[in-house]
């Protein structure tokens, strides 16, 4: 017996520092590489959070893709990006995973500025088809030689949004060679029927049936029995006798599309070799892959939607850091106050209802959903359907609550102006996640809401300072009868423990002064009051400035009492808001002056006109300079130039 100490052997994981290096290894040697890549990700993501269910099943496609495509001259799409950590594993981004969505570090999604394998950004859902139908078309009028093969992969969430489809549409009606890898890690389009099943898929995807089907083709078309004119015919035809003979049917099978699966996507030999036999195959396909969010850890595959993005984690024990006991009492997060409230206001009102898209955790619409659920609606990943659902809704009598996140309501804009605004539909836009929103980056901060909502006609918008201003604006826009009326709060928790406090009305387009003074004033929105407030007093107990605060609420209509008081100060004016500052509270300041025809200093504090990167929430308000010392510090400035013009 040796009882020397066992050496330990480099994995093959650390030996892969670009595809190329992957491609280098036995197919036998594969399946090593995906278990070194879910103990790399268990390991890493347990200390270092971030989507953690939807890379670990897509393991096996991630590897197949990288080793039988020549990436990154061959293109491949991620959708979202959620499940795209195996591919920054494999493509030089082992070393610097570590920094995986901090600030400086990797972003949390594919970014076509950090790697060139990372061929269009992602972030938000339902892009892939499209983007990667316009590089295939690209491809083919570029003529390039060798052909490049390009490859949208989309989840079975993501292919329900509208531009999935306008993209499959576009697909089977425009001649190209794009392959469209479905990943359905949840719910299955077609039934499983064992054998005869396994034995069609492996039969239509053997590469002697595609050339006898293509010389069969040929043949047809030169004995003029078919035209190209026809060939979609053909395509159908196909997979309808498919359907037929499996006793299957899919939503593909009306497409001059062809389908492939589904398959076991969590098998990379079967992967590889169903790539290899369709990889060089004219025209669009589509492959049909079945995989098990969170595969290869079991709490994750039991709960795969806790775990989608779990935050800290013990590896042994699956026991989540959120999940430990708490000590003492913790503020909630605004997303719950705001579910609670909703439930509250919807037990009190039999006309309320609510819409979310694909979030009802993540928006906490799950609390009204558990106790009322045929009054709740999770429309899928179909943001511009969620708002003219809801103004449906509206038109007939209910009172619609629309609760989705800022950056993703941005795709429901045209249905905003068209379908709720211009009829003065009586729509309660509940926007989650605005401002910053960290570690996400630059796809998911909020930046936009205030701008874009303030543009539209007929639509009030608004932003509590804390919980207990949400639930009376909330209460306050369950009564209106007229116009649309949005509500914006920030990702995580405010600072009272107690939100149950009784609702009241407000006034709409009613601000509040929250301390006078005469050196400057300070106007915020939403809940940037507390920075301001942190800021002001530093500023009165070392610098002696007396700043006057105004918390204005409403951006839409503004309280032009209130800025009339402030402006007859005569001092410098300060506007923050946790948004951009192009269009927002310092546009709307800056507008109303000049309307007057009044000259005062004005310094806009905000979001800047750029994409803001990840980081914590922290570090991304100090980089913008809005946080509390980046308020002070604008404090103290325009004072000192006050001071210095009136001694000159």
């Amino acid at each position: 017996m040796n009882d020397t100490p066992e050496t330990k052997t480099d994995t093959l994981l650390e030996s892969i520092n670009s595809p190329a290096d992957l491609r280098r290894l036995q197919p036998a040697q594969l399946p090593q590489v995906c278990d070194e890549i879910r103990r790399f990700l268990i390991d890493s993501l347990s200390v270092n959070p971030g989507h953690f269910a939807s890379s670990m099943g897509a393991v096996e496609l991630t590897v197949a893709l990288h080793y039988v495509f020549n990436t990154p001259y061959d293109r491949i799409v991620w959708d979202v990006g959620h499940q795209a950590y195996g591919h920054k594993l494999l493509t030089g981004r082992r070393e610097a995973f570590a920094g995986n969505r901090k600030m400086g570090g990797l972003s949390g999604f594919p970014n076509p500025d950090e790697s060139p394998y990372d061929t269009f950004s992602a972030g938000h859902a339902s892009n892939s088809i499209s983007a990667a139908l316009g590089m295939a078309v690209a491809a083919d009028l570029h003529k390039d030689e060798p052909r490049r093969n390009i490859v949208a992969v989309i989840g079975d969430a993501s292919i329900s949004g509208g531009l999935a489809f306008e993209g499959l549409n576009n697909a089977a009606n425009t001649p190209n060679n794009l392959l469209i890898i479905l990943n359905d890690n949840d719910m299955s389009i077609d039934r499983n029927v064992g054998a005869l099943n396994s034995y069609l898929a492996n039969l239509t995807t053997s590469p002697g049936y595609n050339d006898l089907r293509y010389k069969i083709y040929r043949l047809a078309q030169k004995c003029g029995l078919v035209s190209d004119r026809r060939r979609g015919l053909m395509l159908r035809f196909n997979n309808s006798l498919k359907a037929l003979l499996t006793r299957q049917q899919n939503i593909f099978e009306g497409l001059n599309i062809r389908y492939f699966g589904p398959f076991d996507g969590n098998d990379v030999a079967t992967v590889v070799r169903v790539l290899k036999d369709i990889r060089d195959m004219d025209g669009p396909r589509i492959l049909h892959l079945s995989t098990v969010k969170g595969k290869g850890y079991a709490p994750a595959e039991a709960d795969p939607s806790t775990w989608h993005a779990p935050g800290r984690f013990d590896p042994a024990t699956g026991r989540r850091a959120e999940s430990e006991p708490k000590t003492k009492p913790v503020p909630p997060k605004y997303q719950d106050v705001f579910g609670k409230t909703l439930l509250e206001l919807a037990r009190a009102d039999k006309e309320i209802v609510a819409i979310t898209a694909a979030m009802p955790s993540g928006t906490s619409i799950s609390i009204m959903q558990k106790e009322l659920p045929a009054r709740v609606f999770d429309v899928g990943i179909s943001e511009g359907h969620a708002v003219t659902f809801a103004g449906g809704l509206a038109r007939d009598g209910m009172r619609p609550f629309v609760g989705i996140y800022s950056s993703f309501l941005q795709r429901g804009y045209d249905h905003i102006v068209n379908d709720i605004a211009l009829q003065r539909l009586p729509v309660v836009f509940c926007i989650d996640r605005a401002g910053i929103v960290g570690e996400d980056g630059a796809t998911h901060h909020g930046a936009l809401d205030l701008a874009y909502m303030r543009s539209v006609p007929n639509m009030t918008v608004s932003a509590p300072r804390n919980a207990e201003a949400l639930r009376n604006l909330m209460y306050t826009a369950a009564h209106i009868t007229e116009g649309p009326f949005s509500i914006r709060y920030p990702r995580g928790a405010g600072k009272t423990v107690d939100t149950d406090t009784p609702m009241h009305k407000v006034e709409i387009g009613k601000g509040e002064l929250l301390r006078d003074g005469s050196d400057v004033a300070v106007l915020t929105i939403g809940t940037v009051a507390d920075d301001a407030a942190q800021a002001i007093d530093k500023a009165a107990e070392t610098l002696g400035i007396n700043a006057a605060h105004a918390d204005m609420m409403f951006l839409k209509p503004l309280d032009t009492t209130l800025l009339e008081h402030i402006a007859a100060k005569d001092c410098p004016i300060i506007t923050v808001e946790d948004g951009t500052i192009n269009g927002a509270l310092g546009s709307a300041v800056a507008e109303w002056l000049t309307e007057r025809g009044l000259s005062r200093p004005l310094v806009r504090l905000g979001m800047p006109d750029r994409f803001v990167t990840q980081g914590t929430p922290a570090q991304l308000r100090a980089l913008c300079g809005y946080d509390a010392g980046g308020i002070f510090n604008a404090i103290a400035k325009v004072c000192a130039e006050k001071c210095e013009t009136v001694e000159s």
